[in-house]
Protein backbone atom coordinates (compact mmCIF):
# COMPACT_ATOMS: atom_id res chain seq x y z
CA UNK A 1 0.00 0.00 0.00
CA UNK A 2 2.81 2.40 0.85
CA UNK A 3 4.56 1.62 -2.41
CA UNK A 4 1.34 2.31 -4.31
CA UNK A 5 0.83 5.65 -2.53
CA UNK A 6 4.47 6.65 -3.06
CA UNK A 7 4.23 5.78 -6.78
CA UNK A 8 1.11 7.92 -7.19
CA UNK A 9 2.84 10.79 -5.38
CA UNK A 10 5.88 10.63 -7.71
CA UNK A 11 3.68 10.51 -10.82
CA UNK A 12 1.70 13.54 -9.62
CA UNK A 13 4.89 15.52 -8.96
CA UNK A 14 6.33 14.75 -12.40
CA UNK A 15 3.03 15.58 -14.11
CA UNK A 16 2.86 18.89 -12.24
CA UNK A 17 6.31 19.90 -13.44
CA UNK A 18 5.45 18.96 -17.04
CA UNK A 19 2.24 20.99 -16.92
CA UNK A 20 4.22 23.90 -15.50
CA UNK A 21 6.62 23.74 -18.47
CA UNK A 22 3.69 24.08 -20.88
CA UNK A 23 2.29 27.08 -18.99
CA UNK A 24 5.58 29.00 -18.98
CA UNK A 25 5.02 30.33 -22.50
CA UNK A 26 8.43 29.16 -23.67
CA UNK A 27 8.16 28.71 -27.44
CA UNK A 28 11.78 27.73 -28.09
CA UNK A 29 12.52 24.15 -29.06
CA UNK A 30 15.13 22.17 -27.17
CA UNK A 31 17.47 22.50 -30.19
CA UNK A 32 17.08 26.30 -30.26
CA UNK A 33 17.72 26.51 -26.51
CA UNK A 34 20.84 24.37 -26.78
CA UNK A 35 22.20 26.45 -29.68
CA UNK A 36 21.76 29.70 -27.73
CA UNK A 37 23.47 28.31 -24.64
CA UNK A 38 26.43 26.83 -26.59
CA UNK A 39 27.34 29.90 -28.67
CA UNK A 40 30.13 31.39 -26.53
CA UNK A 41 30.49 34.36 -28.91
CA UNK A 42 27.14 35.59 -27.58
CA UNK A 43 27.74 35.07 -23.85
CA UNK A 44 27.01 37.98 -21.56
CA UNK A 45 26.86 38.70 -17.85
CA UNK A 46 23.96 39.11 -15.47
CA UNK A 47 23.63 41.01 -12.21
CA UNK A 48 20.83 40.09 -9.83
CA UNK A 49 19.54 43.39 -8.44
CA UNK A 50 17.67 41.72 -5.60
CA UNK A 51 18.89 38.89 -3.44
CA UNK A 52 18.85 35.48 -5.11
CA UNK A 53 17.33 34.12 -1.89
CA UNK A 54 14.14 35.57 -0.40
CA UNK A 55 12.27 34.70 2.79
CA UNK A 56 8.59 35.66 2.65
CA UNK A 57 7.78 34.72 6.24
CA UNK A 58 4.32 33.30 6.92
CA UNK A 59 1.24 33.17 4.73
CA UNK A 60 -2.13 31.46 5.12
CA UNK A 61 -2.79 28.18 3.33
CA UNK A 62 -4.53 28.82 0.02
CA UNK A 63 -2.93 32.22 -0.47
CA UNK A 64 -1.11 32.78 -3.76
CA UNK A 65 2.34 34.33 -3.41
CA UNK A 66 3.85 36.54 -6.12
CA UNK A 67 7.64 36.38 -6.30
CA UNK A 68 9.89 38.61 -8.42
CA UNK A 69 13.63 38.67 -9.08
CA UNK A 70 15.03 41.74 -10.86
CA UNK A 71 18.18 41.53 -12.96
CA UNK A 72 20.35 43.60 -15.29
CA UNK A 73 22.29 42.60 -18.38
CA UNK A 74 25.79 43.85 -17.47
CA UNK A 75 27.46 42.43 -20.57
CA UNK A 76 27.87 43.64 -24.14
CA UNK A 77 25.60 41.08 -25.86
CA UNK A 78 21.83 40.60 -25.59
CA UNK A 79 20.85 38.40 -22.63
CA UNK A 80 18.58 35.54 -23.64
CA UNK A 81 16.67 33.69 -20.92
CA UNK A 82 15.93 30.38 -22.63
CA UNK A 83 14.00 28.81 -19.76
CA UNK A 84 12.96 29.27 -16.14
CA UNK A 85 12.22 25.91 -14.50
CA UNK A 86 10.55 25.83 -11.06
CA UNK A 87 11.51 22.99 -8.73
CA UNK A 88 7.91 21.74 -8.49
CA UNK A 89 4.43 22.10 -9.96
CA UNK A 90 3.14 24.35 -7.16
CA UNK A 91 5.15 27.23 -8.65
CA UNK A 92 4.63 28.74 -12.11
CA UNK A 93 7.34 30.98 -13.57
CA UNK A 94 7.27 33.74 -16.16
CA UNK A 95 10.35 34.84 -18.06
CA UNK A 96 11.13 37.63 -20.51
CA UNK A 97 10.12 36.56 -24.01
CA UNK A 98 12.51 38.95 -25.71
CA UNK A 99 16.30 39.30 -25.29
CA UNK A 100 17.37 41.88 -22.71
CA UNK A 101 19.65 44.50 -24.30
CA UNK A 102 23.02 45.34 -22.72
CA UNK A 103 22.55 47.74 -19.79
CA UNK A 104 18.81 47.08 -19.54
CA UNK A 105 16.86 45.54 -16.65
CA UNK A 106 14.11 42.97 -16.59
CA UNK A 107 12.31 40.68 -14.18
CA UNK A 108 11.56 37.02 -13.62
CA UNK A 109 8.22 36.42 -11.92
CA UNK A 110 6.89 33.34 -10.19
CA UNK A 111 3.60 32.47 -8.57
CA UNK A 112 3.45 30.01 -5.66
CA UNK A 113 0.18 28.25 -4.80
CA UNK A 114 0.17 27.44 -1.08
CA UNK A 115 -2.93 25.22 -1.18
CA UNK A 116 -2.04 21.94 0.55
CA UNK A 117 1.52 23.11 1.30
CA UNK A 118 1.35 23.58 5.10
CA UNK A 119 4.79 23.99 6.69
CA UNK A 120 8.05 25.51 5.53
CA UNK A 121 8.47 25.47 1.76
CA UNK A 122 11.85 25.91 0.04
CA UNK A 123 11.48 26.53 -3.70
CA UNK A 124 14.04 27.04 -6.46
CA UNK A 125 13.79 28.58 -9.92
CA UNK A 126 16.46 27.33 -12.32
CA UNK A 127 17.25 30.08 -14.84
CA UNK A 128 18.94 29.06 -18.10
CA UNK A 129 20.59 31.88 -20.06
CA UNK A 130 23.55 32.72 -22.31
CA UNK A 131 25.73 33.82 -19.39
CA UNK A 132 29.50 33.49 -18.97
CA UNK A 133 30.83 30.96 -16.51
CA UNK A 134 27.65 28.97 -16.14
CA UNK A 135 24.43 28.99 -18.11
CA UNK A 136 22.33 28.27 -15.01
CA UNK A 137 21.42 30.51 -12.09
CA UNK A 138 19.39 29.44 -9.07
CA UNK A 139 16.84 31.74 -7.49
CA UNK A 140 15.48 30.53 -4.16
CA UNK A 141 12.63 31.54 -1.94
CA UNK A 142 11.05 30.17 1.18
CA UNK A 143 7.74 30.67 2.84
CA UNK A 144 5.98 29.13 5.81
CA UNK A 145 2.40 28.18 5.08
CA UNK A 146 0.09 28.15 8.09
CA UNK A 147 -2.88 25.81 8.19
CA UNK A 148 -6.27 27.33 7.46
CA UNK A 149 -8.23 28.34 10.53
CA UNK A 150 -11.87 27.42 10.24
Amino acid sequence: MRLYFFSILIIAAVAGCQINDKKSGNNKTDKEQAAILKDSANYTTIQWLDSTHKDFGKIAEGQKLDVAFRFKNTGSKPLVITRVQPSCGCTVAEQPNEPVAPGKESIIKAFFNSEGRVGVNHKTLFVYANTKGTSTSELKFEVEVEKKKW
